[in-house]
Parts: structure tokens; C-alpha cells; sequence
């Protein structure tokens, strides 16, 4: 989950709409996910969760589902990116949903259940749909852009 941050932006009403759909789409995402891991863990024994080095996870959550990456950095709102700039946001947006992406298709190369693989290849696809969006609205800001802004400067602030 990325960038949300340019609901206001006059070019993009239309977009903005959309973009906040995508991001109630993602905590879905992060429900399923949850989903899973919890179906997965939910009955393990003592000697699994040590036998698969689940152990120092069990001591802190149980076998509760806590948001973290696989490096087991816990999620912050740090992870979230906005810049006010609706290029940059743009980019940032479709940066994650490719890394996303590319996620779901390491976890497609690792298991081989498919009760784990139907939900990923779904959720994977909708990355992929959220990666066309993003660029389709990049490519609004771009069309709006005033002919004299070679380099793209932000269009969202008017500054001096």
C-alpha cells in the first residue's frame, strides 16, 4: 500500500475516485493474505512451529496474524509514500503494485497447494490492473501538463 495522496488534484477528480477503491482493494488484499497465514498456522503443534523456525514469531504473536514482511520488519506507516506530486505519486503507485506483483509470483514459484495458489494468482492480477490504472492516470497528468512544463514539474502546486 502506497500513495493515496492526490485526491484534490483538479485534473484527476475522476481518477481520484478510483484510486481510493484501489486502496480499500488493498487492506482486502491484506485481509486474504491474513487469510491464508491464519489457515496455514492454525494447527500447528509445539514441535512444528519449532521444527520450522515459526518459534520466535509464536513467542511474540501466538499464532496471530502480524503484519510484517518476510524479512520480519514490522509494518509501519513509514512504508506508505506521498510527495504531493502527482508524477511522483503516480510512479511510487505503480512501482508497488509491480513489486507486489513480483511477490505473488515468488510465493506461485514456492507452493505448490492450490487453495494458496488460486487466491495468489487472483490477487496477482489485480496488481496488474492496478498497475494499468495508475497508468492511465499518469498519463492524464501527463496530457494536462501546460506546454511549457518540459520537465514536469509538479502541476499540483502552483508555487511561484
Amino acid at each position: 500500500m502506497r500513495s493515496r495522496g492526490f485526491y484534490c488534484f483538479p485534473p484527476l477528480l475522476y481518477h481520484a475516485q478510483n484510486k481510493k477503491s484501489i486502496g480499500t482493494e488493498e487492506l482486502a488484499h491484506l485481509e486474504i493474505i491474513g487469510a491464508i497465514l491464519y489457515q496455514l498456522t492454525s494447527d500447528l503443534t509445539a514441535e512444528q512451529i519449532i521444527k520450522e523456525g515459526f518459534d520466535t514469531y509464536f513467542v511474540d504473536h501466538t499464532l496471530g496474524v502480524y503484519p510484517q514482511a518476510a524479512s520480519g520488519t514490522p509494518y509501519t506507516a513509514a512504508f506508505m509514500q506521498s510527495k504531493g506530486d502527482p508524477i511522483a505519486d503516480l510512479v511510487e503507485d505503480m512501482a508497488a503494485e509491480q513489486k507486489a506483483r513480483v511477490t505473488y509470483d515468488n510465493i506461485l514459484n514456492l507452493v505448490d497447494d492450490p487453495d494458496i495458489i488460486d487466491p495468489i494468482r487472483f490477487l496477482r492480477e489485480r496488481e496488474i490492473v492496478h498497475f494499468q490504472r495508475f497508468g492511465e492516470a499518469l498519463g492524464m497528468v501527463r496530457d494536462g501538463l501546460d506546454r511549457k512544463n518540459y520537465y514536469a514539474y509538479n502541476p499540483a502546486f502552483k508555487g511561484r
